[in-house]
């Protein structure tokens, strides 16, 4: 077993060893860091029609499905090597690498090297579970759960600000403008996390790469992201999806086969074993992977144009739905900053069991009325606070079921089951909504059955990550472990 090494504490009060002020920067590091990753994903989704229309290129797909399989695929990689060498070493790593691939694809004249370059890009999906793993190393105890709900909140951030961004680089500088503003953007990373984040000392001495583990894990892991991906047009019951799905399987079995005989694997058994883990992933997994998903939803019933008995949604403009959904994303981040305090005083199963309660409740509200902007208002503060909440605890219920040495490849378990979630809570939502669709010179449109349909189907999923909740045993609060090694 690989031996782990820390700093020794520096004083007994580790909270006054660094100013108010420098953790402050420090968190606005960190914040850019994460949220990066979700601007990024927001503006290659609003970008790829003008991409598709100067490639000509009917596999627009692949401009935002590129980036998430690499990222998928290097992902545990990038855990293990953080655990190796140091979280802010590579996470500088990958920003840099992510910064190639910015720049790659902003100079691209053809869609195979833009392509090449949002993969590489996609490498600097790691920052989200690096991030969190270096809140626990480097804050006192009573910053951790602060800096992480600011963390998380910054999500309604670039849910508010994204609309308004991309249609200004858009209508100003068109899909160019918005890829340069992608390598600024990491760019400015780089330097926050370079100048002002400290190295956490937390680390295995000696450990070694787990190469085959890691591909047989990427592999599987991308494999079953590419087939549900490509469900909808390939046909769910054709061979290519079987093949897939069954591929995907066969590489995940043969993974925890050479995990358990490895000296050093890339996931310890012994972790994910615990019920105290895989409780926590399983539920955080499913909670925030149909959060994740419900933006297909929404955004298709919001920007989708109003057809006579074809296409049923609201017909708004980019800028009229920051205009509505802005007390929706002040309500996301209130709530996040409001649940990274609460959580050294409140059990977070009860925090992220209401926060889930709560987009419950929102949204099956919205299934009924989201005819109106007032509608759309009402579901989305209810919706609102409950995101603010899951998405904050998520990194605070790792922290407080796993040891510092084991923080950054249990945040890495977790991003890895979410974005599978996600993207699985997303096609399903695809395919329902197409039920009560047609479509029309070869684009498919919904009608509100369509809309009222997926929001339940988001609904339900949300219900089984509250009911998730009760399968998770009480562990120690915030308050009581070890976190600030670095401070």
């Amino acid at each position: 077993m690989s031996e782990t090494r820390t700093a020794p504490p520096q004083s007994p009060e580790p909270e006054t060893t660094r100013s108010a002020t420098r953790n402050a920067f420090i968190v606005v590091a960190l914040l850019w860091a994460v949220q990066l990753v979700s601007l990024v994903a927001a503006l290659s989704g609003i970008t790829q029609a003008e991409v598709a229309i100067h490639f000509r290129t009917t596999e627009i797909a692949w401009f935002t499905l590129m980036t998430l399989l690499t990222g998928t695929f290097f992902l545990p990689f990038v855990i293990k090597a953080a655990a190796i060498f140091g979280k802010k070493r590579v996470l500088l790593v990958a920003t840099g690498l992510g910064l190639v691939g910015d720049l790659i694809a902003a100079v691209a004249t053809d869609y195979r090297t833009l392509l090449i370059g949002r993969g590489i890009a996609g490498l600097y999906a790691a920052a989200a579970p690096l991030g969190y793993a270096i809140t626990r190393d480097v804050f006192p105890r009573r910053w951790v759960g602060v800096a992480s709900g600011i963390m998380a909140g910054g999500v309604g951030l670039v849910a508010f600000g994204g609309p308004f961004l991309s249609g200004w680089l858009l209508d100003s500088y068109g899909f160019r403008g918005v890829l340069w503003f992608m390598a600024a953007a990491t760019a400015v990373g780089f330097v926050l996390v370079a100048v002002l984040v400290p190295e956490s000392p937390v680390r295995e001495r000696g450990g070694r790469m787990d190469w085959l583990g890691g591909v047989l894990l990427g592999g599987g892991v991308t494999l079953l992201v590419y087939a549900v991906g490509q469900g909808t047009h390939w046909g769910w019951s054709s061979g290519r999806f079987v093949s897939c799905v069954a591929g995907a399987l066969v590489l995940l079995i043969a993974f925890l086969l050479v995990e358990r005989r490895v000296a050093e694997p890339l996931f310890p058994l012994s972790m994910t074993r615990r019920r105290s883990v895989w409780s926590v992933l399983l539920a955080t997994s499913i909670a925030a992977g149909s959060l994740s998903a419900v933006g297909v939803v929404i955004q298709l019933l919001i920007l989708m144009p109003q057809i006579p008995s074809v296409s049923e949604g609201l017909g708004w403009s980019g800028t009229h739905n920051a205009l509505v959904t802005s007390p929706i994303s002040a309500m996301i981040i209130v709530a996040a900053v409001g649940t990274g305090v609460l959580a050294r005083r409140v059990d977070a199963r009860i925090l992220l069991g209401t926060g889930s309660a709560l987009t419950v409740l929102g949204y099956g509200i919205g299934t009924q009325l989201h005819h109106s902007a007032a509608e759309i208002i009402e579901m989305g503060l209810i919706a609102g606070v409950g995101t603010g909440m899951v998405l904050a605890v998520i990194p605070i219920m790792i922290i407080e079921v796993v040891s510092p040495e084991e923080q950054a490849l249990a945040n890495g378990a977790q991003t890895l089951a979410q974005g599978v979630a996600q993207i699985v809570v997303s096609q399903l939502a695809f395919v329902v909504m197409a039920q009560n669709g047609k479509v029309l010179h070869g684009t498919q449109f919904y009608l509100d059955a369509g809309f009222t349909n997926g929001l339940w189907l988001v609904v339900g999923c949300c219900a089984v990550g509250a009911l998730l909740v009760f399968l998770i045993p009480k562990s120690k609060r915030l308050d009581e472990v070890t976190v600030g090694q670095a401070a």
